[in-house]
């Protein structure tokens, strides 16, 4: 083999590098104490091994209180120092930015369907451009799957019946693994795929380029929203039997039974599969359910749209 050993696989975001930064430090940690206590060892070994003679025998060791409490209170501020950076870490996965592009992504047995904001959508392969913050917003068709990126050093679960999120900033062009890192059943080793970074321009490019549906998932979702009736409940009009969803996403929601909730992803798709779940305050709990009748695409269409009313604060 030509190629030159790598011990870690290729940086192509900015978090990629600080991940890595925190795992090599945490085993030149590991491998320094692991050759000193080796090394104590054998010298402790050597040091006071078995004698014949009772006079050669080296006095026992003395409790010493204050090399106890430096050496402990040295290995606690390392050990919390790593917590500490490994949770700064963590916080900043979780937190996309407010001006990340949301792609939908559906896992199903066995392949990831993908619909970028354009309409453009493909399977087992992920257009990105270069230098844009991108938010996945992920479901699973069946069972549970995991999303993972080994060259952005991202990886979240993705469950049936919710969403989770995953997001990343590219920082370097070029063709990238993706993996189902969740057994998933008899043929899991084939879903894999593709992460493309292109710059901006050529991303712009690609996009356009939609399939015979010409929607993009808002445009699809403001279509769904209208033949599904939805407009006939949900409407600004004083007096309409359901809640006006305009401005609605991501913000709180006060329920009948006093509890508030905020109106996330979850909510929503909750709300359009099991209505009697939580009823708005002031609301009779008369919406009929969509289980069945949309499919997980569609719900990630209707989502859109409704998200794309909270962010415009147009009304329906």
């Amino acid at each position: 083999m030509n190629e030159t050993f790598k011990l870690l696989p290729e940086q192509a975001t900015e978090y990629a590098t600080r991940v890595d930064n925190l795992y090599l430090f945490i085993l030149g940690v590991s491998v320094f104490f692991t050759v000193l206590f080796i090394a104590l060892l054998v010298g402790f070994t050597i040091r006071y091994r078995a004698r014949k003679n009772v006079s050669e025998r080296p006095e026992p060791p003395h409790e010493h209180y204050t090399l106890e409490v430096l050496g402990g209170s040295f290995l606690l501020v390392l050990l919390m120092g790593m917590f500490f950076w490994g949770a700064k870490l963590y916080f900043q996965a979780q937190r996309p930015p407010a001006d990340a592009m949301e792609v939908l992504v559906t896992g199903k047995q066995w392949m990831w369907k993908i619909q970028h904001p354009s309409g453009k959508k493909e399977i087992n392969t992920l257009h990105l451009p270069v230098g844009k913050p991108v938010k996945l917003s992920m479901t699973s068709e069946d069972v549970i799957h995991s999303f993972f990126i080994p060259a952005f050093r991202v990886k979240n679960d993705v469950l049936p019946g919710r969403y989770t999120q995953l997001w990343f900033h590219p920082k370097k062009e070029g063709t990238f693994h993706l993996f189902c890192a969740e057994y998933c059943g008899t043929e899991h080793s084939r879903m894999v795929g593709y992460v493309k970074v292109m710059s901006e321009d050529e991303y712009v490019r690609w996009s356009a380029g939609l399939g015979p549906e010409g929607e993009t998932p808002v445009q699809a979702g403001t279509r769904l929203f209208a033949e599904l009736g939805c407009l006939a409940c949900h409407n600004p009009a004083s007096g309409a039997l359901g809640p006006n969803l305009a401005g609605v996403f991501g913000h709180e929601v006060e329920l009948a039974d006093g509890a508030k909730v905020i109106a996330d992803e979850n909510y929503l798709r909750e709300s359009i599969l099991n209505p009697q779940a939580k009823v708005v305050a002031g609301y009779a709990p008369i919406m009929p359910t969509f289980q069945g009748s949309v499919t997980e695409e569609q719900l990630g269409h209707l989502i859109a749209y409704i998200k794309s009313l909270a962010d415009s604060g147009t009304e329906l």
